[in-house]
């Protein structure tokens, strides 16, 4: 089989490289046409460097065409992947340090809350513009997968204004089915899942094994589990809403209104054995730091053995099983962000769902879920009306939309005051200006409101741990490669 995938945002390096490495591991699909594209000439230059090196010890007879300029990079592309970070990691910044001087505490700050409602706005700004060039230059019914994120809010804007077909990827599923099966005492491969919701706050509605449902066992199961003190938020939420969500502590944490609000509390629920247990910046922290590692380490991943195309090596990423399935007929299923058009009947129709679908030749087929248990359906509900309103406020450069949006965040919501909110996202938009196209008249608005009425402060600090200089992780070398391979996907414009 013979086709083009281009790249987006290739520069990810340690992300783009497995993704490759999953699809040719395909037998048939080890003949396609490669392209990566990226505005970071370094970061393009090494992952084609690397990703070729490991094309030629594989055998195959692929040449990686690399390119600063997207549109030849699309050009008669069949699939477009997306891995961009709009504004790296200095714009990821500005998402969470500016709402800490509020009292907004955030682990991540790229999904919901006021860090994902702002990088919304420049990913939606930027798809957009991906999303005509895929119109003008890629072959006809080119598919977008997105990885980037706030995953909902790109796929949405993509598929509702960027008339191009998206699905939203992401691993969170796989990643709890693996803490549910050790729960269980069983192999992974014999513990079926159901999931639903949107993502990152997605519920896994029924777990069975040998055909007999277990989900009721779950709690007191999961409760008694090593990673149960490290899941506080977790277990909390499915003491009180009865299901499993998809998402760790730091990550669930800052999509409901309950746990971070005051810096006392906040204490209650974290702990600092991985960011992702809630650490404040704590994402934004160990991106830093993969970075940082990285520049420094690269020679390191040349001298390393390449990464072999074989279908035991492939990782739990969807994309080449999307791609495999529609080339070669061969059944998969997996759980996708796709618009809702009624596949949940308690959610809006217009949302952008995460549920399971199958893929073959004739597409992605995605069943009929039915309603959400309604404390889930509640929860979601709430934050796909702060998607649709950061949507619309991308879309239109209408800062009314945009304030709306941060007011019904529920963490924004629980912490600011409306004059708070307002104030907070002037400060935003001002620090963000560069990547923020559409709200060039609004951003100068905001510069004489931010004049004439300055912005009061909180007192207040979060729970970070300080970020670690190279010659720090000289010493456990090891494990801050691991850390550079998985941040790398966060790591470019």
């Amino acid at each position: 089989m013979s086709f083009k995938i281009a790249f987006i945002g290739a520069g990810s390096i340690g992300f783009t490289r497995r993704l490759l490495s999953d699809i040719l591991a395909v037998e048939e699909l080890r003949d396609i046409e490669v392209a990566f594209t990226d505005i970071n000439p370094d970061n393009l230059r090494m992952v084609t460097e690397l990703c070729q090196r490991d094309i030629d010890e594989n055998g195959l007879d692929i040449k990686i065409h690399a390119t600063l300029d997207r549109r030849e990079a699309f050009k008669d592309a069949k699939y477009v992947i997306c891995a961009v970070r709009i504004g790296m990691l200095e714009a990821f910044a500005t998402d969470v340090e500016i709402p800490l001087k509020y009292g907004v505490d955030q682990c991540v700050g790229d999904t919901l809350c006021i860090g994902g409602i702002m990088y919304g706005q420049r990913g939606i700004a930027a798809i957009l513009d991906f999303c005509k060039d895929i119109r003008e230059v890629a072959a006809p019914g080119c598919m977008m997968l997105n990885y980037s994120n706030p995953n909902a809010m790109l796929t949405w804007a993509c598929n509702k204004y960027g008339k191009v077909p998206t699905l939203g990827l992401c691993h969170g599923v796989q990643n709890g089915h693996t803490l549910i099966a050790s729960a269980l005492g069983r192999d992974k491969k014999d513990v079926d899942i159901t999931c639903a919701g949107i993502n990152h706050q997605t519920w896994y509605i029924s777990v069975k094994t040998d055909g007999v449902e277990r989900k009721d066992e779950l709690y007191e199961l999961l409760k008694k589990h090593e990673r149960a003190p490290h899941e506080s938020v977790r277990l909390d939420v499915m003491k009180h809403f009865g299901y499993f969500s998809t998402e760790s502590n730091g990550h669930l944490s800052e999509y409901l209104m309950w746990y971070r609000k005051n810096r006392d509390y906040l204490g209650s629920w974290i702990d600092f054995s991985k960011w992702e247990q809630g650490e404040t910046a704590g994402y934004l922290r160990v991106c830093k730091e993969g970075r940082n590692w990285f520049e420094t380490d690269f020679p390191n991943w040349l001298k390393a053995p390449a990464n072999v195309y074989k279908e035991e090596n492939r990782s739990i990423e969807h994309g080449s099983r999307i791609i495999e399935g529609l080339e070669t007929g061969r059944t998969y299923r997996g759980h996708f962000n796709v618009m809702n058009n009624g596949c949940i009947s308690n959610l809006p129709d217009e949302c952008v769902v995460e549920v399971p679908c199958f893929v073959d030749r004739n597409g992605i087929s995605v069943p009929k879920i039915g309603d959400l248990p309604l404390g889930c359906a509640a929860i979601c509900s709430q934050s796909i009306w702060v998607q649709r309103l950061s949507v619309e406020a991308a879309v239109s450069a209408d800062i009314n939309l945009l304030r709306q949006a941060a007011l019904m965040d529920p963490l924004t919501g629980a912490v600011c005051t409306p004059d708070e909110i307002d104030s907070m996202i002037d400060e935003m938009l001002v620090a963000g200006a560069e990547w923020l196209p559409q709200y060039k008249e609004e951003i100068e608005r905001a510069k004489v409101r931010l004049a004439e009425n300055p912005p009061k402060h909180k007192d207040y600090t979060g729970f970070s741990l300080k970020e670690k200089t190279v010659e720090e992780m000289k010493l456990e070398k090891e494990k801050y490669r691991k850390l550079s391979q998985a941040a790398a996907k966060e790591n470019v414009k």
